[in-house]
C-alpha cells in the first residue's frame, strides 16, 4: 500500500510479538508491495501499534482484522520484512482531504 501512496508513513519501530492482522478488504496482499501472490513471512508489528483499541486491527488501513498479515516472497528476499513495523500510523491526505470536503458541504456517509 505504500508503495502506491507515497504520503503514507509506515511507523518503522522494532517489532514486537505481535502477529499483523488484515480486514476483508486488505486480505490476502503483501503490506508493503500489495502483491497477491506467494505470501510467505508472517507480519509482526511493534507493541504500540498493538495497544488498546488498536489491538486486532488492519496494518493498512485500520479496521477490524480478519485474517493474518503476511510479505511476499520477493519483499522476504529483499529483506524489507527486516525494516520494522509496517504498520500505516497516518491517514494520508487523500483522505483527509475527503473528509474535510464531506465536512464542508454537509454530505454524510451513508
Amino acid at each position: 500500500m505504500a508503495k502506491h501512496h507515497p504520503d503514507l508513513v509506515m511507523c518503522r519501530k522494532q517489532p514486537g510479538i505481535a502477529i499483523g492482522r488484515l480486514c476483508e478488504k486488505c486480505a490476502a496482499k503483501c503490506v508493503v508491495c500489495d502483491s497477491f501472490v506467494n505470501l510467505t513471512t508472517l507480519v509482526h508489528i511493534c507493541d504500540d501499534c498493538n495497544y488498546g483499541s488498536h489491538e486486532g486491527r488492519c496494518v493498512v488501513c485500520g479496521a477490524p482484522g480478519v485474517t493474518d498479515a503476511y510479505y511476499c516472497n520477493q519483499c522476504t528476499m529483499l529483506e524489507q520484512d527486516r525494516d520494522g513495523c509496517p504498520k500505516i500510523v497516518n491517514l494520508g491526505s487523500t483522505k483527509m482531504d475527503l473528509f474535510y470536503e464531506r465536512k464542508k458541504y454537509g454530505f454524510k456517509k451513508r
